[in-house]
């Protein structure tokens, strides 16, 4: 099968580190497609950036769709564009910030959030809501560590993730943790085996639910608010992305 992995930021490098943790989770026989867009923000922090993310991500939704993708990632823990991705999309569209909280109910009663940076709390805490998942979910915690210092195996950083997975296990009472930016896919299994509790990667979390949507022959149902966009003139740079 083929998947679509887009990375929603403008960072090749990230967009590669993603794709190598995505291929290393799939079945064999699974292609794995990683694009990011030419336009928007390099990294996604936060509320503003994201508005600047979504028309280029969709851009690749839309390129990825017409090359045959059997569904999407969304490589961001925001799920940046997840419901304007589904409206748009011909295959399913999953994100890997819903698809790892998911995972985590699966293996725990309670499970802590650990981000990059503090202005990502409250988007988190809002999809948790929205997926109706917030009760689970103990605490979102950051580690004050900016996206793209994720890029190279920063032991600061690494050390840094690690003392919330202490405080959330401490304080929180949590059972397992969510690395809460696709830039800490590789650190799961390391975090895993340092804490002794499940760490669950967003990323691998997306790739096998996304085949296993594939394999059930399930697409996004249109019976509702992600019903095609109704066709009307979009202007300016917006006009490539008319429904």
């Amino acid at each position: 099968m083929r998947l679509h992995l887009v990375n929603p930021n403008t960072t090749a490098t990230m967009t590669a580190k993603i794709a190598a943790a995505a291929r290393s989770v799939a079945l064999p026989g699974t292609v794995i497609d990683a694009r990011q867009p030419t336009m928007g923000p390099v990294s996604i922090e936060g509320f503003y950036d994201e508005a600047f993310a979504v028309p280029g991500m969709l851009g690749c939704i839309r390129e990825a769709d017409r090359d045959g993708a059997e569904a999407h990632i969304i490589a961001c823990f925001d799920d940046t564009g997840l419901d304007a991705a589904r409206a748009i999309a011909k295959a399913p569209v999953i994100g890997i910030g819903e698809a790892g909280f998911h995972m985590a109910s699966l293996v725990a009663a309670r499970f802590a959030v650990v981000t990059t940076l503090g202005v990502s709390i409250v988007p988190i805490e809002h999809n948790l809501k929205k997926y109706g998942l917030a009760e689970r979910c103990t605490r979102v915690r950051a580690a004050e560590v900016p996206v793209l210092a994720l890029e190279e195996r920063n032991t600061d950083a690494l050390a840094k993730i690690s003392t919330e997975i202490t405080a959330a296990i401490r304080d929180d009472r949590a059972e397992a943790i969510v690395l809460g930016c696709a830039g800490m896919a590789d650190l799961a299994a390391e975090l895993a085996t340092t804490h002794g509790l499940p760490v669950i990667d967003g990323v691998a979390a997306a790739v096998t639910l996304a085949e296993s949507l594939v394999r059930l022959g399930l697409k996004t149902s249109r019976l509702g608010p992600y019903a095609a966009p109704r066709a009307k003139t979009y202007s300016g740079p917006f006009a490539p992305f008319q429904p």
